[in-house]
């Protein structure tokens, strides 16, 4: 057997706060009365990289009939909330799982930065179903990749925006019973990546799919495909209408590192606003002519090809990768270039003072004073919140770092607005 590794983050459900000195045992799904491991959580919710079990590499790489990942089944407690049972948390080799734990305080309860509406919330046992490319689920129901805008002509939305957070119908549009979930845009891209590709592929396929993801993503929330049908979701998870999304499951790091870089891109043609409905298939249960192959992306990847030339090669060389004109919630934009030490002004006071604030609820980050001077404190707290947050460790805001800090900072002042 090869080895992957498991992060847990554990957090309250009513305010996303992280919990520290959270136990967190560890089983394999198999066999969930023999615990392999136990685990704390630091000041900032989150465990150590614990090293699993997995299946070699390869069977990853490859459409084979054996299950390429491993399962395991974690128990979550801490003093003052109720506990949680997540089933089918899924390690690869070679690659950091990262599951979230969100627990439900004793008593009341308040409204996460996730929230469900429709039916009983059940924090108590999670169970996370088949990875798409190994489970068995409905093919995606054929559509136009670019919608008509309605018979008066009228446009949805003037221009393309990256939402705050999407609205997810946990099941067919018709299905009346499921729940709604509202989840933050990047969240729920990392999740439906998670749960439709392996962590494992070569970047490049990773970068192709998510960018595919994103594109239909914002296609839904650019035509308010659903809404203009009546109904008060963006986007579903069932795979016939839409993407995979799991409540609850786990993410991958190399996912999440991807997403927060490219995070505002989508697909475009010539002379066509909205963005691509990027359909695709798994390519080999499924075909799809003129549509992506899940595995054919990952073959292109291991080939050398570009994230730009594998998406042409499937749909087209006047396929090209543009970039969205505002995101939205967000106090305020990336300067365009990177900040680090030297640099001065505005733009550093304000990440300063996000930072600053983002430091009192995760007190791993040193406390700064918002100077306007990007000196060594500045990047030792940067370098503290990369380290949690999953990103590359550099101390330099890049832009993946600087929404990150932002989203963040929404997030935290948010709560502290509503208590």
């Amino acid at each position: 057997m090869a080895q992957g590794y498991l992060q847990v983050d554990v957090f309250s459900a009513a305010n996303h706060f992280p919990i520290p000195n959270a136990t967190v045992s560890v089983s394999r799904s198999e066999t969930p009365e023999d615990m392999i491991e136990k685990l704390m959580t630091n000041s900032s919710g989150q465990t150590e990289n614990v090293l699993l079990e997995a299946p070699p590499e390869e069977l990853s790489l490859r459409p084979e009939s054996e299950r390429p990942y491993a399962e395991y089944t974690l128990h979550v407690t801490a003093p003052g909330y109720e506990p949680l049972t997540i089933t089918g948390t899924e390690v690869l080799a070679g690659t950091t799982a990262i599951q979230p734990a969100g627990l439900d305080p004793i008593g009341p309860a308040g409204n996460g930065t996730e929230e469900r509406t429709g039916g009983e919330r059940d924090e108590e046992k999670i169970v996370i179903p088949e990875h798409t490319l190994y489970g068995t689920y409905p093919p995606k129901i054929a559509e136009s990749e670019i919608k008509p805008v309605g018979e008066s002509g009228e446009i949805v939305l003037s221009r393309v925006v990256i939402p705050q957070t999407v609205v997810v119908h946990d099941g067919a549009p018709t299905n009346g019973s499921a729940a709604n979930y509202y989840v933050a845009y990047r969240d729920y891209i990392k999740n439906v990546a998670s749960s439709e590709i392996y962590a494992t592929w070569p970047q490049p396929a990773i970068i192709a799919n998510v960018l595919a993801i994103m594109s239909f993503t914002l296609n839904r929330v650019y035509t308010e495909w659903y809404r203009n049908q009546g109904y008060d979701f963006t986007i579903t998870s069932s795979t016939a209408y839409d993407h995979k999304w799991v409540y609850g499951r786990n993410i991958y790091e190399s996912i999440s590192v991807v997403v927060d870089d490219i995070f505002d891109n989508y697909l475009s043609r010539p002379g066509v606003k909205q963005p691509i409905l990027t359909q695709y298939c798994d390519g080999r249960k499924v075909a799809c002519p003129g549509w992506m192959t899940q595995w054919g992306s990952c073959d292109l990847g291991e080939r050398g090809y570009s994230p730009i030339e594998i998406l042409r090669y499937f749909y087209g060389d006047d396929l090209y990768i543009n970039t969205a004109e505002q995101i939205s919630g967000i106090p305020s934009s990336w300067p365009g270039v990177n900040l680090s030490v030297g640099n001065s002004g505005d733009k550093v006071k304000q990440l300063q003072e996000q930072l600053d604030t983002i430091a009192g609820i995760y007190t791993a980050i040193p406390r700064i004073q918002a100077d306007g001077i990007y000196g060594p404190a500045t990047a030792r707290a940067v370098e503290a919140f990369q380290s949690i947050f999953g990103l590359p460790v550099t101390g330099v805001a890049d832009f993946a770092t600087w929404y990150k800090i932002s989203h963040i900072f929404v997030g935290v002042t948010r709560i502290a607005e509503l208590s």
